[in-house]
């Protein structure tokens, strides 16, 4: 034992020594090598031949030089390191000798890199990296029914937390806005209503100051306490410690800043942030704290006990699901419960964000496999180039590991450029996205900054990528028969069959086919969805959202407020029509909701004899002209429509098909709301669109505001007058009518951004990844073309010094390269048409079915096809046949 040990100790000292000793080793080499061959000649030259025949006679009997002086540095141990450097240096001569083919091979795969980057780190911010919070593996959110999380009554949110035992404690929030005013101007802003142990649950500690408890709960309106988000009391407090202490007003009543929660904490749902937190009570009266009906819990949470299965925690929560069902059976309906993990909102957010990053996650992976082929026919048009570089390297001795390797070197280097180059765009493109903010009114929070596990995926994506398309040549180089080579010149003969190589850009085309076809239908979409019929007329009409309980009124002194908001903006010069609801369709509103109505003959007014849930607008009588929205039958609202009036209102046709049976029937006929109101029907307005563009029918019902109080407050002003003008002058007169109301303008335009969003997110995804895809498909085709021209260059030569036309020659050359670009582009286009289908549900009006959209797809791929091809083209074109021939 103590033998081998010290045999293995003296080999590593001899190993260790050839590495600092090399220059020395490899003279004595090359002595060595220099003196076989001296005493070869002298015995050569006794034998009676003369000295200069003798030396070459013995230099050709010892055969390749270096060749035996690779093996002895080999055997002699520690060549890793000098020959790793050597294959550096030679690599990097070689592709500085080859700029175009460089750039293209870095530019592709930084390209294809910096897009899986990307769309790794959405997919690793919204669905791998957990919640920031201890303990993100334990918490799990309630979610209710078929896809709705949440959408529960405080009084059933107290039931689940004091009668579950699964749980180390339930915490509810609910995200809404409220006016906070902090001594400066009013501003609306985005808030938490928590639990008092809300922050107990999800345990975190404050940054500043201290969080509020469940012991600082005693009913309604107590515990008048807020705690800011680390990144408000950043921006609006410059981190003033002091902030802590100060009284500030939420919806014009006083609250204490008792505490600043930790910089890496921004709630517990991952797409939106609040701006600070207080406790639910501190709100609400006693009304909405004990109304079992109520529905305005966004979600509520809690940390699993140890031991304890989501199977368990479910079958528990149902069964106290069941209770209040039963006990309370005219409040709750059946809860079909289960947990999700927290932070996507369930079925509601999970489900379509999984798809939609996963399926771009796909395309981006297919789009990297693409480039890898693309490179990979590179690289063997480079090595058809330089086969006689290799046929000498073989002949004068090199092994073919020798070369295979120095080919991995050169692949390896090319991949770790462009994955450096597309890690570095893919982050700061990343950080961008970090900060942006697509919809003003909303605080989004999109967390992809760049981690660890980003670059590491993408440097682990660039090695294996440099692995697969260097292995292209390796059959070739394993294959070569140099002597041979030297005398064709060609590193391999040009076969009828498909090649492997060949359906790999076959299928790259017909991707990019597929992305360039959505792509188009996805604009072709929004065009149509700008010019369609929405049910309304959006253009010309500002919006000015508000909430008068944001600003401290009482119910009592909404209708009166809301008429001198009225009264004052139809005087501004320039405003046609002005009108007030709760809601615009197809804007972002936090009080829209439904509500259940029954037939005017039900009297047991229960869950299961719900008629429709038909989504509620509270509206003046100018909304219906202010909007141009269509009333098909009846009459419109009056000012005599108030409290004193029988309770009137007039729907859509798609309430008057799902209650009555059809619009014909439903004119003069009574329904009731879930409190036993009987409501008539004085008129039916067009269907349209109401929340989202993509959405089926949805019944609606417009109520009067003089007997519908709502404080949620959207002046509707339309005019032909300049918009900006316009809005400085409303909110000039509504400042001077409560310079406490916190007001946001925009035009109705604008405020469709936000349904439009999904619809532009898709369609720049898409077009960003069919720019992708056709810029791959041009590196494709031409690694094709020009592999193709390099290995038949002695052929056309031939053919052209045997008088072939040009047409020929381009035929001959190109020939299987425009095949292939015509096979994969009708495929693609084919697969597009049917893949486009699924557009639909997000890109409203987006049809794969249009004659634009397929004109664009084939003349978009017939100028790939001849932009990629230009280059072998006049490669080809220009052969002369008298030099290529005398070369060969």
């Amino acid at each position: 034992m103590a033998r081998t040990t010290m045999k293995l100790l003296d080999s590593l000292r001899f190993r260790i020594a050839t590495l600092f000793q090399r220059s020395q080793m490899n003279a004595e080499m090359e002595e060595e090598l220099r003196s076989h061959v001296q005493h070869r000649a002298d015995d050569l030259e006794r034998s009676g031949l003369p000295r200069g025949e003798a030396a070459r006679r013995a230099r050709i009997e010892f055969g390749g030089h270096v060749r035996y002086k690779e093996e002895s540095r080999e055997a002699a141990g520690g060549t890793l390191v000098e020959s790793f450097l050597q294959d550096v240096r030679y690599a990097v001569r070689l592709l500085r000798k080859s700029p175009g083919f460089t750039a293209v091979a870095v530019v592709t795969l930084a390209t294809a890199i910096g897009a899986n980057a990307v769309v790794f780190s959405a997919l690793n911010a919204l669905m791998l990296r957990p919640l920031n919070v201890p303990q993100p593996e334990s918490l799990y959110g309630l979610q209710f029914g078929e896809g709705s999380r949440g959408a529960q009554s405080y009084p059933n949110y107290l039931d689940f937390r004091d009668r579950s035992s699964s749980f180390d404690g339930l915490a509810a929030y609910h995200m809404t806005q409220a006016g906070l005013d902090t001594g400066k101007n009013p501003t609306r802003a985005w808030l938490y209503e928590v639990t008092g142990n809300y922050f107990d649950v999800v345990k975190i500690q404050p940054y500043v100051g201290r969080f509020f408890h469940s012991s600082d709960e005693h009913g309604a309106h107590s515990a008048p306490y807020i705690v800011l988000s680390y990144g408000y009391w950043h921006s609006h407090f410059q981190d003033d410690p002091g902030a802590v202490g100060r009284t500030v007003e939420v919806n014009k009543r006083p609250f204490t800043i008792i505490g600043v929660a930790p910089p890496q904490f921004q709630g517990t749902f991952l797409l939106l942030s609040p701006d600070f937190f207080v406790p639910i009570v501190s709100l609400e009266d006693e009304d909405g704290l004990n109304a079992r009906r109520g529905r305005w819990i966004f979600e509520t949470i809690g940390h699993l006990k140890s031991g304890v299965t989501p199977e368990q925690a479910s079958a528990e929560l149902n069964s106290i699901g069941e209770y209040l069902q039963t006990t309370y059976p005219k409040d709750n309906g059946k809860m079909n419960i289960s947990l999700s993990r927290a932070g996507l909102y369930g079925d509601t957010f999970e489900k379509p964000l999984r798809g939609f990053v996963v399926a771009l996650m796909l395309l981006a992976g297919l789009i990297l496999l693409a480039a890898c082929a693309n490179l990979g026919s590179l690289f063997a048009a480079r090595a058809a180039d330089r086969s006689r570089e290799v046929a000498v390297r073989l002949a004068l001795g090199s092994s073919r590991t020798r070369i295979l390797r120095q080919l991995f070197t050169e692949a390896l280097l090319i991949s770790l450029s462009g994955g450096a180059i597309g890690i570095r765009g893919g982050a700061m493109l990343l950080r961008r996205l970090s900060t942006w903010n697509p919809i003003p009114q909303f605080p989004t929070n999109v967390p992809v900054n760049p981690d660890a596990n980003v670059y590491a995926v993408a440097v682990l994506l660039a090695f294996v990528s440099g692995l697969l398309f260097g292995a292209v040549p390796v059959r070739q180089v394993l294959r070569t028969d140099p002597y041979e080579l030297i005398k064709s010149g060609s590193l391999a003969k040009l076969g009828r069959r498909i090649t492997f190589r060949e359906v790999l850009l076959s299928i790259q085309i017909a991707i990019c086919a597929v992305l360039v076809t959505s792509s188009l239908v996805a604009v072709r979409g929004l065009l149509r969805t700008l010019h369609s019929d929405f049910g309304f007329e959006p253009d010309n009409v500002i919006l000015a959202d508000t909430d008068l309980d944001m600003a401290g009124y009482a119910e009592a002194a909404v209708p009166a407020m809301q008429k001198r908001m009225l009264e004052s903006i139809q005087t501004i010069p320039g405003a046609t029509s002005v009108a007030l609801t709760n809601c615009a369709p197809l804007s972002f509103c936090s009080r829209l909701s439904r509500s259940s109505v029954y037939t005017d003959e039900t009297s047991d007014r229960g869950p299961s004899n719900i008629a429709g849930s038909p989504l509620r607008f509270q509206i003046s009588p100018e909304f219906f002209a202010v909007a141009e929205m269509p009333v098909l039958a009846g009459r419109i609202f009056t000012l005599h429509d108030d409290k004193n009036a029988p309770r009137v209102a007039l729907i859509n046709q798609a309430f008057a098909r799902e209650v009555f049976g059809s619009p014909a029937k439903a004119l003069g006929r009574y329904y009731k709301m879930w409190d036993g109101t009987r409501i008539e029907v004085v008129g039916i307005v067009k269907d349209g669109k109401y929340t989202s563009l993509t959405e089926d029918l949805q019944s609606a019902m417009f109520l009067p505001i003089l007997q519908a109080a709502s404080s949620a407050t959207f002046l509707m002003v339309r005019s032909d007058s300049d918009p900006q003008r316009l809005a400085a002058a409303i909110r000039s007169r509504l400042r001077d009518l409560d310079a406490g109301l916190p007001v946001f303008l925009q035009t109705w335009p604008e405020a469709l951004d936000r349904v439009l969003f999904a619809s532009r997110l898709a369609t720049v995804a898409l077009g960003v990844l069919g720019v992708l895809g056709a810029i791959l498909s041009i590196t494709g085709i031409f690694g094709m073309a020009a592999y193709s021209v390099s290995k038949r260059l002695r052929e056309l030569g031939i053919r052209m010094a045997l008088g072939a036309q040009r047409k020929e020659v381009l035929q001959a050359a190109l020939g299987r390269a425009f095949n292939l670009l015509a096979f994969g582009s009708a495929a693609g286009l084919l697969l597009g048409i049917f893949a486009s289908r699924v557009l639909a549900s997000i890109v409203y009006q987006a049809t794969p079915r249009d004659p634009l959209v397929l004109a664009g797809v084939v003349l978009a791929m017939a100028l790939l096809g001849l932009l990629a091809t230009w280059i072998p083209a006049q490669r080809a074109l220009s052969i002369d046949p008298a030099i290529l021939l005398r070369e060969e």
